[in-house]
């Protein structure tokens, strides 16, 4: 029983001996650390600072999500897809080009029917991005775009978001939240 106590006794002195190490070699890192904050600013940081503070002129942040160097934004009221597209452009921004796996995950999580920055409206089955390229990589869903006969169905829009392709072609009068996108320089 001496023994067994003894040995506790050992443990508890080397746990409080590392952590006092532990603890005290952390202290010249820290004051380090401190002393230099430039080495810890992300490169360009003047720029990426500038950018904020412009773009916080223009709309409220607290509004914007941060993804994989773009601002989001999510309307709560719906319009047409070009009403749409057109409050994007008066924050500065435009409605989301979706050019990556990741970012169309990012919008479908929202699990909400949004108008995203695609349309066929210049000719029919030609499908561009608000910024004039061409459509490459798509995420349509099944047996989408069919551009119904009896209207026409020129924007296009996240709707299933049950599985991983998602778009939609759909008449661009009918009103839909959507989606802005606001790319920040690197």
């Amino acid at each position: 029983v001496i023994l067994l106590g003894l040995l506790c006794l050992l443990l508890l002195i080397g746990l409080i001996t590392l952590f006092f190490l532990r603890e005290y070699s952390m202290i010249p890192l820290l004051t380090a650390a401190r002393n230099d904050k430039s080495s810890i600013r992300p490169p360009n940081s003047d720029e990426f600072t500038a950018e904020i503070n412009s773009f916080h002129s223009t709309c409220c942040l607290r509004e914007w999500m941060h993804f994989n160097g773009s601002l989001y934004y999510i309307s709560s009221n719906k319009k047409s897809w070009q009403e749409s597209r057109n409050d994007c452009l008066q924050r500065g921004a435009d409605l989301v080009i979706i050019n990556s796996k990741e970012e169309q995950e990012f919008t479908r999580n929202f699990q909400k029917l949004m108008w995203i920055g695609l349309t066929d409206s210049e000719k029919e089955g030609i499908w561009k991005w608000v910024d004039g390229s061409l459509l490459v990589t798509s995420y349509w869903a099944t047996f989408e775009p069919n551009g119904f006969p009896q209207r026409d169905e020129d924007c296009a829009e996240i709707k299933n978001f049950h599985f991983p392709n998602t778009w939609n072609d759909e008449s661009c009068d009918l009103e839909r939240v959507w989606i802005c996108e606001k790319k920040l320089a690197t």
